[in-house]
């Protein structure tokens, strides 16, 4: 796992936003809420990500992957090396916090988020320009 990586992964989820926040710490976010976290820089931690309550038990028994710091009270985990899960699993995982994060959103930014809309700085929706046809006469 490294850096482009997981942007690929993520950006390629509807409505996914990416910014940089914390001097350091590239979010990915869903509506204005972050759902992955990775330090730019060499930090404790590679990753961190939201998870259900079950897959949060499940997940901090594995070895190198721990609650994470600051976040674990709302069940995220963190991975301590980037191996410490395959590629093919952590797709799934990050596409399940996605997934998380996105149902917990109003259902109007939902709706937006589904139809592709622009989804604004702090999760507003932004409104779509619609199409002006012209008749011929």
């Amino acid at each position: 796992m490294d850096a482009e990586w997981l942007r690929k992964v993520c950006l390629s989820f509807p409505g996914t936003t990416e910014q940089i926040q914390w001097g350091y710490d590239l979010l990915f976010k869903v509506g204005g809420k972050m759902y992955a976290i990775t330090p730019l820089e060499p930090a404790p931690v590679c990753l961190s990500f939201k998870a259900s309550p079950e897959r949060f038990a499940e997940l901090t028994e594995r070895q190198n992957i721990i609650p994470a710091p600051y976040l674990a009270r709302a069940q995220w985990v963190a991975l301590e090396t980037q191996d410490a899960l395959g590629r093919e699993e952590l797709a799934a995982l990050l596409r399940e916090s996605y997934e998380i994060v996105l149902a917990k959103l109003p259902k109007k930014m939902q709706e937006a988020v589904a139809n592709r809309e622009s989804v604004g700085r702090g999760g507003r929706v932004v409104a779509r320009k619609k199409k002006v046809v012209t008749r011929k006469k």
